[in-house]
Protein backbone atom coordinates (compact mmCIF):
# COMPACT_ATOMS: atom_id res chain seq x y z
CA UNK A 1 0.00 0.00 0.00
CA UNK A 2 1.21 3.74 -0.48
CA UNK A 3 1.82 6.61 1.44
CA UNK A 4 -0.99 8.05 -0.15
CA UNK A 5 -4.18 5.76 0.76
CA UNK A 6 -5.12 4.10 4.10
CA UNK A 7 -7.45 1.44 4.23
CA UNK A 8 -10.09 2.52 7.32
CA UNK A 9 -12.75 0.45 8.37
CA UNK A 10 -16.14 2.41 9.46
CA UNK A 11 -16.00 2.86 13.31
CA UNK A 12 -18.51 2.32 16.14
CA UNK A 13 -19.96 -1.06 14.54
CA UNK A 14 -18.39 -3.67 17.28
CA UNK A 15 -15.64 -3.93 19.86
CA UNK A 16 -12.58 -5.14 18.22
CA UNK A 17 -11.46 -7.51 21.38
CA UNK A 18 -15.15 -9.09 22.08
CA UNK A 19 -17.02 -8.48 18.53
CA UNK A 20 -20.03 -7.15 20.69
CA UNK A 21 -21.76 -4.85 18.61
CA UNK A 22 -21.89 -1.41 19.92
CA UNK A 23 -25.03 -0.34 19.79
CA UNK A 24 -26.61 3.92 18.94
CA UNK A 25 -25.76 6.15 21.85
CA UNK A 26 -23.04 3.63 23.30
CA UNK A 27 -20.17 5.21 24.69
CA UNK A 28 -16.84 3.06 23.17
CA UNK A 29 -13.50 3.74 23.19
CA UNK A 30 -12.01 4.39 19.50
CA UNK A 31 -8.13 3.53 19.60
CA UNK A 32 -5.23 4.40 16.55
CA UNK A 33 -3.11 1.22 16.48
CA UNK A 34 -0.21 1.31 14.02
CA UNK A 35 0.62 -1.50 11.54
CA UNK A 36 3.01 -1.65 8.83
CA UNK A 37 0.55 0.58 6.47
CA UNK A 38 0.24 3.53 8.89
CA UNK A 39 -2.58 4.31 11.40
CA UNK A 40 -5.54 1.90 11.59
CA UNK A 41 -8.66 2.89 13.45
CA UNK A 42 -10.35 0.02 15.94
CA UNK A 43 -13.49 0.58 18.57
CA UNK A 44 -13.22 -1.36 21.90
CA UNK A 45 -16.37 -1.53 24.22
CA UNK A 46 -16.65 0.60 27.72
CA UNK A 47 -16.49 -2.91 29.49
CA UNK A 48 -14.04 -4.31 27.50
CA UNK A 49 -11.87 -1.33 27.29
CA UNK A 50 -12.01 -1.38 31.26
CA UNK A 51 -11.05 -4.75 31.88
CA UNK A 52 -8.48 -5.40 29.09
CA UNK A 53 -6.64 -2.27 28.18
CA UNK A 54 -5.11 -2.83 25.30
CA UNK A 55 -1.90 -1.50 23.47
CA UNK A 56 -2.99 1.13 21.53
CA UNK A 57 -0.62 4.58 19.87
CA UNK A 58 -3.30 6.87 21.08
CA UNK A 59 -7.23 7.12 22.15
CA UNK A 60 -10.24 8.91 23.13
CA UNK A 61 -13.95 8.39 24.16
CA UNK A 62 -17.15 8.54 21.92
CA UNK A 63 -20.33 7.42 21.29
CA UNK A 64 -22.25 5.60 18.34
CA UNK A 65 -24.42 8.28 16.58
CA UNK A 66 -27.66 7.75 16.76
CA UNK A 67 -29.38 7.92 13.29
CA UNK A 68 -31.38 11.35 14.30
CA UNK A 69 -28.43 13.03 15.89
CA UNK A 70 -26.03 15.01 13.99
CA UNK A 71 -22.92 14.00 13.68
CA UNK A 72 -19.89 15.99 15.02
CA UNK A 73 -17.97 17.66 12.97
CA UNK A 74 -14.45 17.02 14.50
CA UNK A 75 -12.95 15.53 17.70
CA UNK A 76 -12.18 17.13 21.05
CA UNK A 77 -9.21 19.46 20.53
CA UNK A 78 -7.47 18.00 23.19
CA UNK A 79 -7.40 14.92 21.21
CA UNK A 80 -6.30 16.56 18.14
CA UNK A 81 -3.09 18.65 20.12
CA UNK A 82 -2.22 14.95 21.81
CA UNK A 83 -1.70 13.14 18.44
CA UNK A 84 -0.08 16.50 16.82
CA UNK A 85 2.03 15.56 20.12
CA UNK A 86 2.34 11.89 19.74
CA UNK A 87 3.80 12.36 16.15
CA UNK A 88 6.51 14.58 16.85
CA UNK A 89 9.56 13.05 16.09
CA UNK A 90 8.06 10.65 13.66
CA UNK A 91 10.20 10.30 10.05
CA UNK A 92 7.66 8.48 8.13
CA UNK A 93 6.63 10.74 5.17
CA UNK A 94 2.76 9.76 5.32
CA UNK A 95 3.07 10.38 9.02
CA UNK A 96 4.96 13.61 8.50
CA UNK A 97 2.25 14.52 5.80
CA UNK A 98 -0.79 13.71 9.04
CA UNK A 99 0.87 15.65 11.24
CA UNK A 100 1.26 19.04 9.13
CA UNK A 101 -2.19 18.92 8.49
CA UNK A 102 -3.12 18.48 12.17
CA UNK A 103 -0.57 21.75 12.16
CA UNK A 104 -2.80 23.25 9.33
CA UNK A 105 -6.19 22.69 11.54
CA UNK A 106 -4.61 23.39 15.18
CA UNK A 107 -3.27 27.13 13.52
CA UNK A 108 -7.25 27.72 12.11
CA UNK A 109 -8.78 27.05 15.73
CA UNK A 110 -5.83 29.22 16.67
CA UNK A 111 -4.66 26.28 19.03
CA UNK A 112 -0.95 26.35 17.50
CA UNK A 113 1.05 29.67 16.44
CA UNK A 114 3.78 29.98 13.55
CA UNK A 115 6.51 31.40 15.16
CA UNK A 116 9.48 31.31 12.28
CA UNK A 117 10.75 29.00 9.24
CA UNK A 118 14.10 26.94 9.97
CA UNK A 119 15.61 25.58 6.59
CA UNK A 120 18.00 22.92 6.73
CA UNK A 121 19.13 22.31 2.86
CA UNK A 122 15.78 21.21 1.37
CA UNK A 123 13.78 21.41 4.18
CA UNK A 124 11.48 23.77 5.33
CA UNK A 125 10.87 23.47 9.28
CA UNK A 126 7.62 25.49 10.74
CA UNK A 127 8.62 26.54 14.30
CA UNK A 128 5.10 26.52 16.37
CA UNK A 129 3.66 27.21 19.50
CA UNK A 130 0.61 26.27 21.21
CA UNK A 131 -1.19 29.12 22.60
CA UNK A 132 -0.27 30.14 25.96
CA UNK A 133 2.95 27.70 26.10
CA UNK A 134 6.43 27.73 25.93
CA UNK A 135 7.61 24.90 24.24
CA UNK A 136 8.21 25.11 20.60
CA UNK A 137 7.27 22.12 18.09
CA UNK A 138 9.32 22.07 14.86
CA UNK A 139 6.75 20.85 11.86
CA UNK A 140 8.08 20.09 8.65
CA UNK A 141 6.32 21.27 5.66
CA UNK A 142 6.19 18.33 3.04
CA UNK A 143 4.82 21.02 0.16
CA UNK A 144 1.49 19.07 0.29
CA UNK A 145 -0.73 20.49 -3.24
CA UNK A 146 -3.95 21.65 -2.45
CA UNK A 147 -5.28 18.25 -3.68
CA UNK A 148 -2.71 16.38 -1.26
CA UNK A 149 -4.06 18.54 1.69
CA UNK A 150 -7.34 17.25 0.61
CA UNK A 151 -6.55 13.87 0.75
CA UNK A 152 -4.96 13.97 4.38
CA UNK A 153 -7.48 15.78 5.55
CA UNK A 154 -10.25 13.24 4.32
CA UNK A 155 -7.76 10.14 5.85
CA UNK A 156 -7.60 12.36 8.99
CA UNK A 157 -11.21 12.63 9.54
CA UNK A 158 -11.97 9.09 8.42
CA UNK A 159 -9.42 7.63 10.81
CA UNK A 160 -11.13 9.94 13.94
CA UNK A 161 -14.71 9.63 12.83
CA UNK A 162 -14.69 6.28 11.37
CA UNK A 163 -16.47 7.18 8.69
CA UNK A 164 -16.32 6.27 4.87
Amino acid sequence: MSNDQWQIKKGGEKCAGSDKTLEPGEEYYAALIETNEGFDRIDYSVDYWNHQQPAVYCFWKTRVPVKEEKKKLFVDDAILVNIFERLENEQDPMKINFRFVLALILMRKKLLKYEDTLREGDQEIWKMKMAREEKVHQVTNPHLTDEKIEQVSVELSTILHGEL
